[in-house]
């Protein structure tokens, strides 16, 4: 093993050790300041409080039911965002027209605060399931559609012109040159997507659900139970580093490929 590739080795272990430390002081000064009552732990709660609520949430049956609940919500949504963005990426690179009288629209979409549409969901598709998957698609869905456009739209012309040389068609060019090209920037949107995904689900368990880990943040501020409330938002940030782990592990396998 060379000396670089030692070097490197060290630094990421010295980073790794960096930030778990951090992790366990941050989570050991709290602990200690709520249990000598220097911090008022009805308005901060404290690290054993929250493990002692999530052992409560499995002695009582309800912790998986409202980790299953979110899940199924986020990946349903990513998935459906997934597909819908690559059709609309692909007929945007197909029409440069269309994408030039779109993207104003996309822009004008992007900005809009989706919360706002909340009421409206709603109204249209009811106090529902449907509706609480639909805010996760309006979150992500333009900037996903954006970013695959754009990484389609500025795969190096010089390629292209080459495959057309060999008198390579346009379905050849784009399966064979120009959505290989971007299956890093596809993945990179996938990232994006997992945080803002799960940020759209909980926000649509906000406005209607009876169940998932928005609705047990959203209850546990009803009843001025903070405890409960940490614990729903210590619940959404495992899995989101869950959900970001897989997609990683996926990007790293496509690598070899």
């Amino acid at each position: 093993m060379s000396e670089y590739q030692r070097k490197h080795k060290r630094k990421k272990r010295l980073i790794l050790f960096t930030q778990l430390a951090i992790f366990i002081l941050f989570i050991t000064v709290w602990e200690l300041l709520a249990k000598h009552g220097m911090i008022n732990t009805f308005i901060t709660s404290s690290p054993s409080n929250i493990i002692k609520t999530i052992i409560n949430l499995y002695n009582t049956n309800n912790l998986f039911n409202h980790i299953w609940v979110t899940l199924y919500e986020t990946i349903l949504a990513f998935t459906l965002t997934l597909i819908i963005s690559i059709l609309i990426s692909i007929i945007l690179y197909k029409s440069d027209f269309l994408a030039k009288v779109i993207d104003p629209y996309l822009t004008l979409l992007n900005s809009l605060p989706k919360v706002a549409l909340g009421p409206i969901l709603i109204i249209w598709i009811g106090a529902n399931e449907k509706s609480i998957i639909t805010m996760g698609i309006l979150i992500t869905i333009i900037v996903s559609i954006q970013s695959i456009y754009n990484g389609f739209k500025n795969t190096p012309p010089i390629k292209i012109k080459l495959m057309k040389t060999f008198n390579a068609s346009n379905r050849d060019i784009f399966l064979k040159l120009v959505f290989p090209q971007n299956i890093r920037t596809i993945v990179n949107t996938l990232k994006i997507n997992t945080a803002l995904c799960l940020v759209g689900i909980i926000m649509g368990e906000f406005l209607t659900s009876k169940a998932g880990i928005g609705y047990l943040i959203l209850y546990g501020s009803q009843v001025f139970n903070l405890d409960l409330v940490m614990a729903g938002i210590f619940i959404l940030i495992i899995l989101s580093i869950l959900i970001y782990k897989i997609i990683t592990y996926i990007e790293k396998r496509l690598e070899k490929y």
